[in-house]
Formats: C-alpha cells, structure tokens, sequence
C-alpha cells in the first residue's frame, strides 16, 4: 500500500504458447516462468496482493505454490493468442471488485516472458505513479540500441523513406547519434496504471506516462528458446542482482573450514572415456590442483563426496592429497556424518556442486557454489555460480576466492 491507495500485482499466465509451449510453467533456472513475477510482487513493499490470471488449472496451482492467489480462472475467451491486455485487466479488476470488493487504486503489471528484474523496481514504479497525481501510468523502459531517426521505410515505388523526422535537423539519419533526441524502448519488466484508467479510460496506460528506467543489461524478453537460454545464462552468471524465488542467497562464510566437492563434473569436464576393457579416464585441470593445495595451505580442508565408486576418482584424491567418499546414495545424510566426525560446524563449510543430486547438501553447508555448467536447477539454488565450467578450472576459481577474501579459519 502507498499512502491509502491499494496496490494490486497482477501476472498475466494463460496456458497456451505457439512458440515454447506450457511456457509459463517450463523450469527457467530451476523455477517455473511466472514464478520469477510472483516473486516481485510478493516481495514488494508497496503491493497488497498478488494475483495470476490464468485460464489454465495446473498455472493456478502452480502459482499458488509459489505464493499467489489465484481468485478465478480466466474465461477461454480472453486466453486466445490475440487477446490483448486490456481486457484480461479489465475482467480481473471487475472480478475482484463484483466478488470480493476489492478495489486496488493502483495496478501493477508484471508479464513471466520478463524475468529478470532488478531488486527494488516494482516499489520505484508504484511509488512514481502514487507520487504524480497527473500521470495515468507508469512504463519500464531501457534505452534504445537502434536509434530509430536512421530508420527506414520503403516506399510502395520502392524508395526509402525516412522513418522519423527531426524539428531542427534537415536529414537525421546523416546526423551524429549525439545530436539526436535520446529514445526509449519499453520492456515488459513493469507497467503499472490507475484502476480507473484501465476500467473507465479503457486503456492500460492512458494519456500521461511516466517512464521508469531500467539498465539494459536487464533486458530480456523470452520469445524463443534461444531468448530463453540467454537468460538462463544471465541469471546463472551472477553478474546481476535479480529477484529471485525461493530463499535469498547467501554471503561467503566469515570463516571456512572445509570445502567439499562433487567430483565428476566439478573436478572433472564431465565427460568420460572407456577403453573396450571398461577401464575408464576422466580429464581435470592441473590448476584445480595447485588451487587445492593453496587452499590447503591456508588452512582449509577439501573433500569429494561422489555417488559412484570408480577408481578413478580414489587415483585423483591421492595425487590431491584429500580424502574421498564414494559410492554416496544420499550426498546430505553423507555430509551431516562428514562434519559430525570432524566437529566441523555447518556456516564454516562451502560445497560445490554441479548437478541436481548436489541440491540437497546445498541447504547443509555455509555457502553453496555452483560451476557455470552447472545445471539450470543448480544455478538457481547456488549462493554463487562461477565464471569458470567444471573440469575447466572452477575450483581453481574457487579457492582463489576464498583465499582473496581471506575466510579462513
């Protein structure tokens, strides 16, 4: 709530998607799609209540889940591929206010095809609008890569035509960028608009709009499974502080004690050769090994928890000098008994890990990392991802870390 006004989040999830289909539910970085909206309203000051329209019954339960209301189930009508904004607002706002009487001054838009978000945005936005009594609404926008004054039309006799037009300067598309007008392009991080300029205006943002500026390195709209897996990498990076569901990540230790590591996939490439004999050989990175060993130096122990039992990875720890538990059918119960044994305390010890039988140890350590190939699940659930993939000089990465920070015990 601002001031006395209600604020209302709505995220817009129908059921149908030509282009990724069930897109609104498809794990993006470990959570469903809509789940990273449902996050910033939820996590917003300034909003009163989250709400998902959908016409689809597993969106709605789903949505729940992540804490959401889910009042009613959109009529088919308005889930159709050219159903627009508008109305799908318009029948929630008359919902909500017919059957429950509620009736949110402000209206908050936040689409699931726009998952990163930087923290704070949703409350910039709303309190931009409560503050303006002029405007009608509120647009999320970034600047323009392409400066749209040197675009062109073609002309039906085959001409180019100038796409805009500049009181002042004769030919804008011969002009330096600098001496033309600064340009905006909308993004679907957030729109938030006056309930009477959706229901009686019959617009989603009227006739004064006030811009909310966003960074571009946000910008990412998922339309197609290459957007798709740009973002994945965006949020997997770590490069940029994004709302996220779930519980919030971590800070490295004040001191470490202990890192323990999966082994293949983390120490290794991931790969595997096998000779017609069945033996088999992994490659790792000799600077993981002078990491490990500095670490060591400092005064952190390392281990390999891994599920299987290969010689290999007992041939790898002895060149490493750290002890290595195989054959581990539940990696937290194993790394509960590790620190036990050791009289380790749990916020002093960092895992590493790369794939989804890794998750359960992560809650179990002081700090969970994750290497850049991790999987998406993984990335999601780490407090850090690398920069550098496993096998490749992650945990070289790792320890450098560690000791530039000086977290030991």
């Amino acid at each position: 709530m601002v001031g006395t006004e209600q604020v209302v989040a709505i995220v817009p999830a129908r059921g149908g998607s030509k282009s990724i289909p069930r897109k609104n539910l498809r794990l993006f970085a470990g959570h469903p799609l809509l789940a990273y909206s449902i996050a910033a309203g939820l996590q917003a000051q300034t909003v009163d209540r989250v709400i998902v329209s959908t016409d689809d019954e597993e969106i709605a339960e789903v949505a729940r889940r992540y804490g959401a209301d889910v009042p009613f189930l959109r009529p088919a009508a308005l889930a159709a591929d050219a159903t627009t904004d508008l109305p799908v607002f318009q029948h929630a706002l008359s919902w909500l206010g017919e059957q429950e009487g509620f009736k949110p001054e402000l209206v908050v838009q936040l689409r699931p095809t726009s998952p990163v978000r930087p923290p704070g945005l949703v409350d910039q936005a709303v309190s931009l609008l409560a503050g303006h009594t002029e405007a009608d609404s509120v647009r999320g926008v970034v600047p323009a890569g392409q400066n749209p004054h040197k675009m062109w039309r073609i002309s039906k006799d085959e001409r180019l035509e100038p796409l805009l037009r500049v009181r002042g300067i004769a030919e804008p598309y011969n002009a330096p960028r600098q001496a033309l007008p600064a340009t905006y392009w909308q993004t679907g991080h957030i729109d938030v608009a006056r309930r009477r300029t959706i229901l009686d205006g019959g617009s989603m943002s009227g006739r004064v709009i006030l811009p909310v500026i966003i960074d571009p390195a946000y910008t990412v709209d998922i339309d197609t499974l290459r957007d798709w897996q740009r973002g994945e990498w965006l949020l997997a990076s770590g490069e940029l502080e994004v709302v996220l569901p779930g519980p919030a990540r971590r800070g490295m230790p004040e001191q470490i004690r202990l890192l323990v590591m999966d082994f293949d996939g983390v120490l290794t490439d991931d790969r595997v050769w096998v000779d017609e004999a069945g033996v088999e050989s992994v490659a790792a990175s000799r600077a993981d090994g002078m990491g490990i060993a500095r670490l060591r130096a400092g005064g952190v122990e390392a281990v390999v928890l891994s599920s299987e039992t290969n010689p290999v990875v007992s041939a790898r720890c002895r060149k490493l000098g750290i002890e290595a538990i195989q054959g581990v059918e539940d990696k937290a119960v194993a790394l509960e008994a590790l620190l036990q044994r050791n009289a380790v305390a749990r916020a002093t010890v960092v895992y590493l890990g790369n794939d989804v039988n890794d998750l359960t140890s992560f809650p179990v350590a002081g700090w969970a990392v994750a290497v850049a190939d991790a999987a998406p699940a993984v990335r999601a659930a780490a407090d850090h991802v690398l920069r550098a993939p496993g096998g490749r000089g992650a945990v070289r990465e790792l320890c450098e870390l560690i000791l530039a920070k000086g977290q030991l015990r």
